[in-house]
């Protein structure tokens, strides 16, 4: 029987990346941590591109991870492999968090530490508006539009709600909106070898 490698190849579907939109990885990615990833652009401009994993939640959560949150027991994910021992996060909340970065209509990144802390210890932030994440994705200036170019991404767009869902199935979404090209990915065992 003769296996079709090209099933598995990305047809360019001409998506530029930019802020707000997300990053698919191919199904068989050799780098773990980016293995059937979807990472949220949060910049991308003419230095660089800085995104979170959406779909690598970690055991621990806030709470365990820093005394600066009191009893927050919200859920952390790994953003990716850059400066991962520090804590980002994106949300809902617009300028109630001073500083905060839009990212598209409805999201924001970041924004003052210290207002966070006290919105949270008065019980004002609602953990599914926002989400937390230690370290970061990062590219250098051509590097992630190389990447695209040698088929390690695709670029998509996605809600804000699926976005700020924790939904460790978003990979297989993300690719089943792809279309009829990528469908075949969401059934193929991460490990060819176990089918």
């Amino acid at each position: 029987m003769n296996f079709n490698s090209d099933l598995f190849k990305i047809k360019h579907n001409n998506v530029a990346p930019k802020q707000g939109l997300i990053l698919v990885s191919e199904p068989f990615s050799p780098d773990g941590i980016f293995n059937r990833s979807v990472i949220l652009l949060v910049e991308h401009n003419e230095k660089g591109t800085v995104g979170f994993i959406l779909n690598k939640p970690i055991k621990k959560n806030m709470s365990e991870l820093s005394d600066k949150f009191g009893k927050f027991d919200i859920k952390v994910s790994i953003g990716g492999p850059v400066e991962n021992g520090n804590i980002y996060f994106i949300h809902t909340y617009g300028k109630k968090i001073p500083g905060s970065i839009k990212i598209k209509d409805n999201l924001y990144w970041g924004g003052d530490f210290k207002i966070l802390q006290t919105l949270i210890e008065e019980k004002a932030i609602d953990d599914k508006k926002i989400r937390f994440f230690i370290g970061y994705s990062g590219w250098d200036k051509e590097q992630l539009l190389n990447e695209i170019k040698k088929d390690f991404w695709l670029v998509s767009d996605i809600e804000v709600d699926t976005i700020m869902n924790y939904d460790t199935e978003i990979w297989s979404k993300a690719v089943s909106k792809l279309g009829k090209p990528y469908k075949i990915w969401q059934y193929f065992p991460e490990n060819p070898n176990l089918n």
